[in-house]
């Protein structure tokens, strides 16, 4: 190993994978597309070789991957966040743009479930012979259906 290495901790990309509970090829990838920066390689053998900081940077990176975020955000987070706290006004503007779009994700899986109990409460009222109450669920089923549709998302 590389002299600069061998005073701290190294990891390989396995470990690092298991450690933020990514793949070994989404670390590739999330470094071939400017996620995280390259990481250093062990001089004698090619492999990537994680340090601890490098790990802590990755729970980041897996934190924002399991909200959602998209790549391209991901990716001037990081830049930014690269830059220490200089420019608190840009991280809090790319957050709070993506938690619009979760917010609106999540009004869209509610509508979805009640689009479902909807549906439930149809096919109980039919198997009950209760005509009346199948008509009025349904009628509100078609009401909700305009809100599901891909384009009306």
């Amino acid at each position: 190993m590389a002299p600069a290495l061998t005073a701290r901790r190294a990891f390989t990309i396995k470990q690092a994978a298991r450690s933020c509970g990514m793949a070994e090829s989404t670390l590739r990838y999330y470094e071939q597309v400017g996620v995280i920066p390259p990481v250093r390689r062990n001089p004698l053998n090619g492999y990537r070789v994680y340090t601890q900081s490098d790990l802590d940077l990755l729970d980041t990176v897996a934190c924002l991957a399991a909200t959602g975020m998209p790549i391209a955000d991901m990716r001037v987070y990081m830049a930014n966040a690269t830059r220490g706290e200089d420019n608190p006004e840009a991280q809090i503007a790319l957050l709070e743009a993506h938690r619009a779009r979760l917010a609106a994700e999540a009004r869209a899986l509610q509508a979805r479930r009640r689009y479902v109990d909807l549906k439930v409460a149809y096919w109980q009222a039919v198997a009950a012979g209760d005509q009346q109450e199948a008509r009025r669920v349904s009628a509100r089923a078609r009401e909700l259906s305009g809100t599901l549709h891909v384009g009306a998302r």
